[in-house]
């Protein structure tokens, strides 16, 4: 017991400082790329690093979900990498420790902190998200530093447009300065020019300051109309004046509420309550809508109570009379008839425009609501996701026995570059609707457990996972090795063939070839490859054919007989020409597109080449019934 209990702590110890380390570097790697994404909502703000500091934190919180599956994959990586390439796995194995008890420690480890992935999920995720969110629209909205440029007009301030010729750098005078107050737009405009300035903001930094010297103010006394020719104007000459100009500089934290609302700000419980609140209401709107459809398309006679009592009352002894529309048209005046013609148009675009009004109010209503479901399904997928890390890190590494950063970083990005695209593309797909929600979030889940199971089982067996002459046996069952066909000449035979029965067995090796063809002309498409695939029971026919008429033929002591039986090709019925097994695994395979379309091509590949095999036999089997 005491040697389980240090071997456990010998597993704690190899793999815990790999996971902090390959954590913070993950964690690390993602804040950048966020901080990347929003460099310019940062840049040129005058924010001080204390806010910095905050968002950056939060956005690291945020980042975890990210950074922490990838941190387990590498760390379990390359801790049973180092314990394989270090023969320590081996010993273990040889103590009869098994696979599993050497995971064991970290099994219980890995769940405990997937365990704690759903409560930070939960719990802590949506604060951070709520704070980082509010926190980057603030400082969206925050005013940039004024940094005038010179020779350049500068019109980052609302409602002005500021030109300086030069600046002296030391005192902060600027010279040659050109102020438009364009608030009231077009010929209104008061320009203000002056031979220097000072710029300065307002103790409370919610105006900006200018101190000008030596200028002129133009300024329109009222507006110009259409037919002024002359507009009074008002010019005036200073030689010191003072303006403030409307400049927040502050920055303002927006409430923190609004983003409570949304779904990034919700834990589970808050999740399935708008859940429900969403659906509720669109079954409302729903019912609403198809109560209007109803009375759009309602035969209206009027309101009048009598005339509707007549025409009840006349119904049964009126008899049925076919009409039709056009005839009533045509007997309208042409005025009248334009006139039904231009209301039914109205009508009907008002029709459309309503629709379209209620479509697009009602796909929001749903595009809400699947944001809510995606947002409560990753609560539980980060947890998950933890898991199968491990299962796939753990026993791949102790498969590839290679530890340090190479090998088993490689193989990390490799596997979570897959799982990220799978993730990235079914949420996308969920979340734009085209997929069922629970499908597209799970999809990467779907994909990889299989995957870890797999590598686990072949990890606990002792498996040749990587090994080349294993895989290239597993090839050589699907891409069968080109072979020449070699009939030798024999001067001494047993038993002389019967040129009539080669006749014929030739004749049976033509009809099949040609039923062959007719049937299986060319390759088949990408449906039609997975649904049926082409028939090898038939090209396994043909191929057994073939092989006992060469080998009857064989015996014929015409040289020229035996030439042309090495023309025959060899047939090969690579199981890629028709996929077998069970239907909904041929239907995964094709659905699952990234392995679907290699193992389409292939077998394409193979399927023109047996078309190609067929053909020349047909043509091979003619040219000897001619030699015979």
């Amino acid at each position: 017991m005491r040697i389980i209990k240090r071997l456990h702590l010998f597993i704690f110890q190899s793999f815990l400082p790999l996971f902090a380390m390959t954590f913070f570097i993950v964690l690390f790697i993602v804040l950048m790329q966020f901080l990347w994404k929003y460099i310019d909502d940062l840049v040129g703000k005058g924010l001080s690093v204390g806010l910095l500091g905050e968002l950056f934190f939060y956005a690291a919180v945020s980042m975890v979900p990210m950074a922490l599956p990838l941190a387990i994959l590498l760390a379990s990586l390359m801790t049973f990498g180092n314990l394989g390439e270090k023969f320590e796995l081996t010993a273990m194995k040889a103590s009869g420790i098994s696979l599993l008890r050497v995971m064991a420690p970290l099994i219980i480890l890995v769940s405990g902190i997937s365990v704690g992935a759903f409560f930070f999920q939960n719990d802590v995720l949506p604060r951070a998200q709520v704070k980082m969110w509010t926190l980057l629209f603030s400082m969206r909205q925050k005013s940039p530093e004024v940094e005038i440029p010179q020779g350049v007009f500068y019109d980052q301030i609302p409602g002005y447009s500021l030109y300086v010729k030069h600046k002296n750098q030391d005192t902060g005078l600027l010279y040659g300065v050109m102020i438009y107050d364009i608030r009231e737009a077009g010929e209104n405009a008061t320009i203000l020019l002056a031979d220097s300035a000072q710029l300065a903001f307002t103790p409370d930094n919610r105006y900006l300051y200018l101190h000008l010297y030596y200028g002129e103010q133009f300024e329109n006394l009222r507006e110009q109309g259409p037919s002024d020719s002359n507009v009074p104007f008002r010019r005036e000459s200073f030689e010191d004046k003072e303006i403030l100009i409307p400049f927040d500089a502050n920055f303002n934290r927006l409430n923190e509420e609004g983003m409570r609302k949304q779904y990034v700000g919700k834990n589970i419980a808050q999740l399935r309550e708008s859940i429900d609140s969403i659906a509720l209401r669109i079954d409302s709107i729903g019912d609403v809508y198809a109560e209007g459809l109803k009375g759009d398309f309602d035969v209206r006679f009027g309101s009048d109570e009598s005339a509707m009592r007549r025409l009840k009352s006349r119904k049964e002894t009126v008899k049925a009379a076919s009409l039709s529309l056009d005839s009533l048209l045509q007997r309208e005046e042409p005025s009248r008839r334009n006139m039904i013609y231009e209301s039914a148009a109205m009508q009907a675009r008002n029709l459309s425009q309503n629709y379209e009004f209620k479509s697009v109010s009602f796909d929001d209503e749903k595009r809400v609501m699947r944001r809510n479901e995606i947002e409560l399904i990753k609560k539980f997928t980060l947890s998950v996701a933890c898991l199968i890390m491990f299962f796939i890190g753990a026993p791949l590494g102790a498969i590839i026995r290679k530890g340090g950063i190479g090998t088993p970083l490689v193989i990390s990005v490799l596997l979570f570059l897959v799982y990220y695209i799978i993730d990235n593309t079914g949420y996308k797909m969920a979340r734009d609707g085209r997929w069922n929600v629970e499908f597209g979030i799970w999809l990467s889940t779907i994909v990889l457990a299989p995957l870890g199971i797999y590598v686990t089982y072949k990890a606990m067996n002792d498996s040749a996972l990587f090994d080349k002459d294993a895989w290239m046996r597993v090839f050589r069952r699907f891409i069968p090795e080109k072979r020449v066909r070699k009939v030798a000449y024999k001067e001494v035979t047993f038993a002389e063939i019967s040129a009539n029965v080669g006749k014929w067995r030739l004749h049976t090796l033509h009809e099949e070839c040609e039923a062959f063809i007719r049937k299986n002309g060319k390759a088949q498409s990408y449906t039609v490859y997975f649904k049926t695939g082409m028939n090898l029971k038939i090209l396994k026919t043909i191929s057994s054919t073939l092989e006992g008429t060469v080998s009857y033929l064989a015996d014929s002591q015409d040289k020229r007989v035996i030439g042309l039986l090495n023309n025959f090709p060899v047939i090969h019925t690579s199981r890629l020409i028709s996929i077998g097994g069970p239907e909904w695994l041929r239907l995964a395979l094709m659905y699952f597109f990234p392995i679907g379309i290699f193992v389409w091509l292939a077998g394409v590949r193979r399927q023109r080449k047996a078309i190609e095999e067929v053909t020349l036999t047909d043509k091979v089997a003619a040219q000897v019934t001619e030699a015979l």
